[in-house]
């Protein structure tokens, strides 16, 4: 049996900066992750299966559907798997909660199968045939922070995980990205540098200079997002944000104290949240177990 982690991100800003006759939309976003995570189990079996054991009301599909078997498929057409595996996941990011948490379980798959049928490819080989399956999944192939740049699957690799512990809670109401996106008004000259604000700028400036364009459309929508960011900055947050399309919102805390207090606050609300460490690094291991 192998074992892996697959981890959350969150965006530090998000600039939207054009609307692409694609329908996607040229963006400008920070990178960095999150201790929240999905844990995978893999074994050789009779067929190919995959088991979600998710928390709360979360429904994940496990039908072709599912990112997971999006990248199986895509591995297969592109070097052939040798065999058939039963894939476990214990799913424990939300979904819709613009965590990642798809992409992230896209990437996991194809790096994991990658290390167990001794395939040999490179992450830039990753990356090329994960196309299809999601902007976010190059980063988390990648396991590196940095700057997100056209889609979004153009990474300038940075480090700019934050040195302070972050609190992340779900309102336990899905954003729908498309509609996020569909009401946001592009602008392609944002007040301030991203990569300046994020390597240059104190922590509390950055709710002066540190914009995520897609809040203007969700939080009219998504009400308890809005107010969770403001009851973030009444915890003691420093910065405060919704990452990517939402809902999830996240307060960036000076003291780990602080944001201990606050981690507790939202448990007793009965929402889901984590509390990531300051300077966190995600465990990209590959772990055979027996």
């Amino acid at each position: 049996m192998w074992i892996a982690d697959s981890y959350a991100k969150i965006n530090l800003g998000l600039h939207v900066l054009e609307r692409l006759p694609t329908g996607y939309h040229r963006i400008e976003t920070g990178f960095c992750f999150l201790d929240w995570r999905d844990h995978f189990e893999v074994e050789q079996a009779p067929e190919m299966k995959l088991e979600i054991d998710s928390s709360g009301d979360q429904d994940i599909p496990t039908d072709e559907s599912n990112l997971i078997n999006k990248a199986i498929a895509a591995l297969d057409r592109y070097v052939g798997l040798q065999h058939n595996y039963l894939i476990r996941v214990e799913k424990r990011i939300p979904a819709g909660a613009g965590l990642g948490g798809g992409s992230s379980n896209a990437a996991l798959t194809l790096r994991m199968f990658n290390k167990i049928e001794d395939l040999g490819l490179s992450d830039d080989e990753l990356i090329d045939l994960s196309r299809d399956l999601g902007a976010d999944v190059p980063f988390f192939i990648k396991g590196k922070t940095g700057i997100g740049h056209g889609i979004g699957h153009e990474i300038e690799e940075l480090d700019i995980q934050p040195d302070y512990p972050i609190v992340t809670c779900f309102p336990d109401e899905s954003s729908s990205t498309p509609e996020a996106y569909r009401y946001c008004q592009p602008n392609p000259e944002p007040d301030f540098d991203l990569k300046k604000t994020l390597t240059q700028t104190e922590l509390d400036e950055w709710r002066y200079e540190l914009v995520n364009d897609l809040e203007q459309t969700v939080f009219p929508r998504i009400h308890v997002a809005g107010n969770l960011k403001d009851q973030m900055y009444e915890f003691g947050a420093l910065y405060a944000s919704m990452t990517g399309s939402g809902s999830a919102v996240y307060g960036v805390f000076e003291q780990e104290f602080v944001a201990t207090e606050a981690y507790k606050g939202l448990l007793e609300l009965e929402l889901p949240c984590s509390l990531t460490p300051a300077g966190f690094t995600p465990d990209y291991g590959i772990y055979r177990k027996g």
